[in-house]
């Protein structure tokens, strides 16, 4: 593994960059406010599980496919873009849940926010870019443990660090919703704030260029 300084840098750099708002944290309090805390928690968890599919990428040198293949990147890029702006969409349309029928609706809301938050990971190649440009920082190629693995073990222990921050604002987010719960037009402004970040996001990641 590589020396002791090195990877001190590499934890501290982790957490500044994982507790500095970015997309993925954006998303999942997103959706606390739209469908719940537990919904918030479960597109954590979906954002957690499929981030690591980049991470074996990287670790497999597949995300260097991205810049070697530019229309494969934008393609992918879409994709995902086109799918945040549906679903913010699809907060917007979503009817008010009533008291009564709330407990009812917050399993189906948990595994769709699970499956979604998933689904937009894997389909976000700046994730994969990422790691191609942030990990190789800290491999040290002359180590006992092969650089596969040491891309594996890093990139596990930034998906953790990153998520521990998406779960500290869904958290927070799920705190304030809490003192709103009573208030049907305060649960609708929150799910059409929820619907605005998503359709943000998807607009934003679609005219980034690169």
């Amino acid at each position: 593994m590589p020396s002791v300084e090195l990877l001190i840098t590499f934890l501290v750099t982790t957490v500044i960059f994982a507790y500095i708002p970015g997309p993925a944290m954006l998303y999942a309090a997103a959706q606390t406010p739209a469908r719940g805390r537990k919904a918030g928690i479960m597109a954590s968890l979906g954002i957690h599980l499929g981030c690591y599919v980049h991470v074996a990428a990287a670790a497999a040198g597949l995300s260097i496919l991205f810049h070697a293949v530019p229309w494969l990147y934008m393609a992918v890029k879409l994709s995902g873009a086109v799918y945040l702006v549906w679903l913010g969409i699809s907060l917007f349309r979503a009817p008010a849940p009533d008291a009564a029928s709330a407990p009812g609706l917050m399993p189906k809301s948990g595994r769709r926010a699970f499956v979604e938050s998933m689904t937009v990971e894997i389909l976000n190649p700046k994730t994969a870019i990422f790691f191609m440009a942030f990990l190789p920082q800290f491999v040290d190629a002359a180590a006992s443990f092969p650089v596969w693995l040491q891309f594996l073990i890093l990139g596990t222990v930034v998906n953790l660090i990153f998520s521990s921050a998406d779960i500290v604002c869904v958290m927070l987010a799920g705190a304030i919703m809490a003192r709103l719960r009573q208030s049907n037009s305060a649960q609708r402004l929150m799910r059409r704030l929820g619907g605005t970040v998503l359709v943000g996001l998807g607009a934003h990641l679609a005219l980034q260029r690169s």
